[in-house]
């Protein structure tokens, strides 16, 4: 059975494991100061958050998320990043993740929550497509750096 929770410091490595595995996916490698970060700011839970998913206690699936102000609604919650580790895929770790997210950003009073995914992630879509609404925007990028 899938139970979702948040994550403790024992959960670390753990994490760092599966993010890994998110940034992989994606073709990237983080810097080691990203990773800490990223910790550190789900630790304070105040602008970034991140739950898990367990699976006979072990860690098995991710995700991190954050609320922005909307021009059109109220605020909105934004799920950056989803992973689950392939054993546990097909047993509704990412659904689970996907719904705890949700109904945190309902009591936090937000319209929505959404998030991206590339176009070829199909069998992450097949998902995404029974649990939300597909609205056909295309995402552009301006790199900074």
């Amino acid at each position: 059975m899938i139970t979702i929770g948040g994550l403790t410091e024992e959960d670390r490595p753990a994490w760092e494991n599966l993010f890994a595995g998110y940034n992989s996916f994606y073709g990237r490698t983080l810097a080691p100061d990203l990773v800490d970060r990223a910790w550190r700011e789900f630790a304070s839970g105040a602008r970034m958050h991140a739950l898990g998913a367990r699976l006979g206690g072990e860690l098995v699936g991710i995700v991190h998320f954050l609320t922005h102000a909307s021009t059109t609604s109220a605020d909105v919650c934004y799920l950056q990043d989803l992973f689950t580790d392939e054993k546990a895929r097909g047993r509704g770790a990412a659904r689970a993740l996907i719904e705890a997210v949700a109904d945190w950003a309902r009591t936090q009073g937000c319209g929505r929550v959404y998030w991206h995914t590339q176009t070829s992630n199909t069998t992450a879509r097949r998902l995404y497509d029974r649990v939300a609404l597909d609205k056909g925007f295309m995402q552009y990028q301006l790199p900074l750096g």
